[in-house]
C-alpha cells in the first residue's frame, strides 16, 4: 500500500545532498569558478543557463546603482542605524526596507511598461500612435509613470543611456524596450517636460521586461546591485565609532510652544 503523502514544500531552486549542493540542477562546486555571479544570478533567478549577452546585461544591471552617496535615503538609514546598533546585519536590513515606491525599486515601473505593452501596442500599428493612445489614458486615470524624471539629470541620464548601448549591443534590446520610449516621448510632449529623462531605475525595468524577469525579481535585482555601496557606507559608518547620529538643531524648526499639563486635562473633564 502506498500513501500520498503531499509535500509541504517544493523548489526547484537548489536541492542538498550529503556531498554537493546543486543550483537548477548544475553542482556548486561547477559554478564556482566557471561562472560569472552575474551568470549565476540569472541561473538562479530565470532557471537557465544565460547567454553570454544575457549575462553581459545581467553584470551591467548589477553594476548599474552601486551608489548614490548620501542623497539615497536607505544609505542615510542605515548609517544612522549603525550609529545606534553597530551592526552590519541591522545596517543592510534598514537600507533595503528604505527601497521602494519613490526610490531604487523597478517594480512599479515594470508592471508599468508590460500592462501599457499588453493593452496598447497593436502589431503593424504605428508605435508612436498606440503610445500616445496610451498617455491620453495614463493622464485620464492619473496613473503614477515609473521610471520617468531624476532631480539631478536632466534630458539624458547618462547610466540609463548606458544600460541601453549594452542591452542593443547584448542582443537583448527589443519591442518591450522601444515601447516604453515611445511612451516617455509621448508623455514628455503631452506634459511639455523636454527635460524629463529616463531614468537608470526606468531603463533597467523596460530591458529586464525584455529579458522576461518579474517585477518582483527586477526589484531584487535592482537591491543586489546596491549592496555594495550600502556595505561601503555601513563599514566607514562603524569605522568612524560615531555614536547616536542625530539632526543638528539648526535644521531643524521645532514648536516651542508649552502647555500646562494639569489645566489642559481638567479641560477635557479629568479630574483630581
Amino acid at each position: 500500500m502506498t500513501t500520498d503523502v503531499r509535500k509541504s514544500w517544493t523548489t526547484s531552486v537548489s536541492d542538498v545532498e550529503d556531498a554537493d549542493v546543486f543550483i537548477r540542477g548544475y553542482s556548486l562546486g561547477d559554478i564556482i569558478g566557471n561562472m560569472s555571479f552575474a551568470a549565476a544570478t540569472y541561473l538562479l533567478i530565470r532557471g537557465k543557463l544565460p547567454t553570454p549577452g544575457q549575462t553581459k546585461m545581467i553584470d551591467a544591471v548589477l553594476c548599474s546603482v552601486l551608489d548614490y552617496s548620501l542623497k539615497k535615503p536607505g544609505t542615510v538609514a542605515a548609517r544612522y542605524c549603525v550609529s545606534g546598533n553597530p551592526s552590519m546585519v541591522a545596517g543592510l536590513a534598514t537600507a533595503m526596507l528604505s527601497a521602494g515606491e519613490y526610490t531604487l525599486a523597478p517594480d512599479s515601473a515594470g508592471a508599468f511598461i508590460r500592462n501599457t505593452y499588453d493593452t496598447h501596442r497593436k502589431p503593424g500599428a504605428s508605435i508612436d500612435e498606440c503610445a500616445e493612445a496610451a498617455v491620453d489614458e495614463i493622464r485620464q486615470t492619473k496613473m503614477r509613470v515609473g521610471g520617468f524624471g531624476h532631480p539631478n539629470f536632466k534630458y539624458l541620464d547618462p547610466r540609463a543611456q548606458k544600460l541601453k548601448t549594452i542591452a542593443v549591443e547584448a542582443g537583448v534590446w527589443g519591442d518591450v524596450c522601444d515601447w516604453y520610449e515611445a511612451v516617455h516621448r509621448a508623455f514628455i510632449k503631452r506634459v511639455n517636460k523636454p527635460e524629463m529623462a529616463i531614468n537608470e531605475v526606468g531603463m533597467m525595468a523596460a530591458i529586464l521586461t525584455e529579458m522576461s524577469f518579474t517585477p518582483d525579481e527586477m526589484t531584487g535585482l535592482a537591491l543586489l546591485s546596491t549592496f555594495p555601496g550600502v556595505v561601503a557606507h555601513i563599514s566607514e559608518e562603524l569605522q568612524s565609532k560615531t555614536r547616536i547620529r542625530t539632526l543638528p538643531d539648526d535644521i531643524v524648526d521645532y514648536a516651542r510652544e508649552r502647555k500646562e499639563l494639569n489645566r489642559d486635562l481638567a479641560a477635557a473633564g479629568w479630574t483630581a
